[in-house]
């Protein structure tokens, strides 16, 4: 996976590539990169190929750069298969683990017939869900929006750290949050950032780096070299950073599904 990618300029195409007796689609996106730029293959967490490519690239080019790394999307796709064998659907009931900010918590759910309104809240080690009548969808509600919530106040404040730190950065960019399947975060052309409140399950220095790296985009909006320049300037450890939170993602965002 690359998680974090910017949003594409127009609608991703589709194509297949065989391997030998196997075979993956993936979604192509033309960039205006310029002309040394590589032509680059993400996996996402959920398994999802994404290539992207200059403008000038022709499609045989494209295809045969993608054929190149067939392999190593092949074994990414495998090892993502084998992480997400075992992850079963979260029931939202008691005992279940929580993650915040790296950290696990036993989720309590607690029937209380005088309490009408659901609250949720982190007491200790646990994350309590408290109200009357709680049916699994409900608890389910009250967790999500407490991530939300707490999403809000932690992106708000290490974005303005990180904003101090970086000297093309005056103000804190227009942000919200936004569900997100393959991307932890997105920098649009006009600047404006989107984080996944997923995020806010993972590390501290986690969040540090998808922060980062969407506003490197707002100096070099691509993946060029100078934009990895940006990175390695100001976190030189974020390859390790991002590699540990991929590992995660499937925990992160598999049991993100929402009750039916």
């Amino acid at each position: 996976m690359t998680a974090v990618m910017p949003s594409p300029t127009e609608t991703p195409q589709k194509y297949v590539i065989r391997y030998g007796d196997r075979e993956f689609q993936y979604r192509l996106t033309y960039r205006a990169d310029s002309k040394k730029a590589a032509i680059r293959v993400h996996v996402h967490p959920n398994g999802d190929v994404e290539v992207e490519a200059p403008r000038y690239a022709s499609l045989p080019e494209i295809k045969a750069a993608v054929q190149r790394r067939a392999r190593w999307v092949l074994k990414h796709l495998d090892d993502i298969e084998e992480r997400t064998r075992h992850v079963q659907p979260r029931q939202w009931v008691s005992g279940e683990s929580q993650l915040y900010l790296g950290r696990r918590y036993v989720l309590k759910v607690i029937n209380d017939p005088e309490q009408r309104k659901v609250t949720c809240n982190l007491i200790g080690g646990q994350l309590r869900v408290q109200g009357k009548e709680l049916s699994p969808e409900r608890t389910q509600k009250a967790v999500r929006d407490w991530y939300r919530e707490k999403a809000r106040e932690v992106f708000q404040r290490r974005l303005d750290l990180m904003v101090e730190k970086l000297p093309w950065t005056k103000t804190t960019p227009n942000w919200r949050i936004m569900d997100m399947q393959t991307q932890w975060g997105s920098c649009s052309p006009e600047g404006a950032v989107l984080l996944n409140p997923h995020l806010v399950k993972a590390p501290t220095k986690a969040i540090d780096y998808v922060i980062l790296h969407e506003l490197c985009h707002l100096e070099e909006h691509n993946h060029s070299p100078r934009f990895y320049g940006l990175l390695d300037r100001f976190m030189p450890e974020w390859r390790v950073v991002k590699a540990r939170l991929d590992s995660k993602a499937e925990q992160f965002l598999v049991h993100a599904e929402t009750l039916s």
